[in-house]
């Protein structure tokens, strides 16, 4: 979990740079927000598998617990500010342009 949470800051700290020198960061932001909101789902998944599940689906929510509240912030962050399918439409258009304008996948220049 901490290797991805790690990539997932790091993927943000690009798209804040990338905004930081004016250039078009939709790419790197829309990587971050899908990435760090799957890492986060499965963070949160892997947290109420340790608590065995009670936290979670114990005759609905069971608020006992933080974790039940990390599952449902998890989850929603995959759909506020544009769902991640939407976000993987803009980083394989932004690969798609970038194939047809160089004809390579590399987004590093």
């Amino acid at each position: 979990m901490a290797i991805n949470v790690e990539l997932s800051r790091l993927i943000t700290y690009r798209g804040a740079w990338e905004v930081a020198q004016s250039s078009p960061a939709s790419y790197y932001s829309s990587i971050a927000k899908c990435f760090a909101a799957d890492i986060a789902n499965i963070a949160a998944s892997n947290a109420v598998q340790i608590f065995g599940g009670k936290n979670y689906f114990w005759n609905g929510f069971n608020t006992e617990y933080p974790v039940e509240k990390l599952m449902r912030d998890a989850k929603i962050l995959q759909i506020y500010e544009g769902t991640n399918q939407i976000q993987r439409i803009i980083i394989n258009r932004k690969l798609a342009a970038q194939i047809r304008e160089t004809g390579t996948i590399s987004i590093l220049s």
